[in-house]
């Protein structure tokens, strides 16, 4: 039953939730609202996202990664000296096309695989934390 279930498609309800916070924390960035987490749970998607595109799942999202990249770099940098979290319009235009790539990447593969990307992901970023831009 795992195997078959690792095998499926991730479930709609999870997507959703994980689509929900992505979106909400979009919609944060928007009003000029967003908090460390809302960045966090961005960052997050981006990374995973770029994950996904260097190991040939979406490759066209690797271009829109680099200009979100440096977007939530000066997001994180902006916050540190006005302690407001947002995006400028560039920002908000590329998260967004971000979001929709992301989405079409996690939807065409298993979520066994899926999963894999995340933790891949995720190794990548301990090995590699000295590179990794944090907020204080």
């Amino acid at each position: 039953e795992y195997a078959i279930t690792g095998a499926a498609i991730t479930s709609e309800e999870k997507l959703d939730r994980l689509r929900l916070g992505e979106l909400s924390a979009i919609e944060s960035m928007v009003k000029g609202t967003a908090t460390t987490a809302d960045w966090r749970a961005l960052v997050d998607m981006l990374n995973i996202a770029e994950t996904m595109a260097t190991n040939g799942i979406g490759i066209e999202v690797v271009a829109v990664c680099e200009i979100v990249q440096k977007e939530m770099e000066a997001a994180a940098h902006r916050y540190e000296k006005t302690r407001k979290m947002g995006l400028t319009g560039t920002g908000i235009r590329y998260i967004k096309e971000l979001y929709a790539l992301h989405d079409l990447q996690r939807t065409s593969i298993s979520r066994s695989e899926y999963e894999r990307m995340i933790e891949k992901t995720s190794n990548y970023i301990r090995s590699n934390h000295h590179k990794v831009v944090h907020i204080t």
